[in-house]
């Protein structure tokens, strides 16, 4: 099976995900910044961060999927199982920022952050065994140290949220972010040698 339909609805649940965080943002009933910061301050920060989360997913599933030749049922529940996970950002985002940032939210927000990464993990390791040991997106992916890290400092802020501070707990969560925001080109790079060849 090719991968059309996959990333087809993918990129649709994706785009539905991003609607309906912005669709929880509040207009301010006054025409001014202060108005603007009092009515959707932290629900415009928390929707940034989530919003970003979710960019990284599609540019890396995106990516990903150039380098993909075989689809089994086998991935195909697991990008669903992926998708379940990233589907909960608006429901944990709205509910961290409704809170103002309280215990309980925030960890729930990590944990759901922590399980959208496990289960991007299972989608790669089911596609690697898909393809066999030829595998050229195997080869791309290569250690994976932001796939690694990522995980750890998802914890620590878990952690961080549940036993110390839950605004602390929040700092771990955005340097996953801009980790992943950094370009990363392997993937990339052999999707253009796969075109070369």
């Amino acid at each position: 099976m090719t991968t059309n339909r996959l990333e087809a609805f993918s990129d649709g649940v994706l785009a539905i995900i991003i609607t309906i965080m912005v669709l929880e943002l509040k207009v301010p009933e006054e025409h001014d910044l202060h108005a603007l910061w009092d009515t959707t301050g932290t629900g415009l920060l928390t929707y940034v961060l989530s919003f970003v989360y979710i960019g990284i997913y599609w540019n890396n599933h995106h990516h990903m999927f150039q380098l993909v030749t075989r689809v089994t049922g086998g991935v195909l529940w697991a990008n669903l199982h992926l998708l379940f996970w990233l589907s909960l950002y608006p429901f944990t985002t709205a509910w961290m920022d409704e809170s103002d940032f309280a215990r309980t939210p925030v960890v729930v927000y990590g944990v759901n952050l922590l399980c959208a990464a496990v289960a991007y993990f299972v989608l790669q390791r089911l596609i690697f065994q898909a393809e066999g040991p030829d595998s050229e997106l195997q080869r791309a992916v290569g250690s994976d140290w932001k796939g690694k890290i990522s995980p750890l400092l998802y914890l620590l802020g878990i952690a961080l949220a549940a036993f110390v501070e839950p605004f602390l707990g929040m700092l771990p969560f955005v340097a996953v972010a801009l980790i992943w925001l950094v370009p990363d080109r392997r993937v990339e790079r052999a999707f253009e040698e796969h075109e070369a060849a």
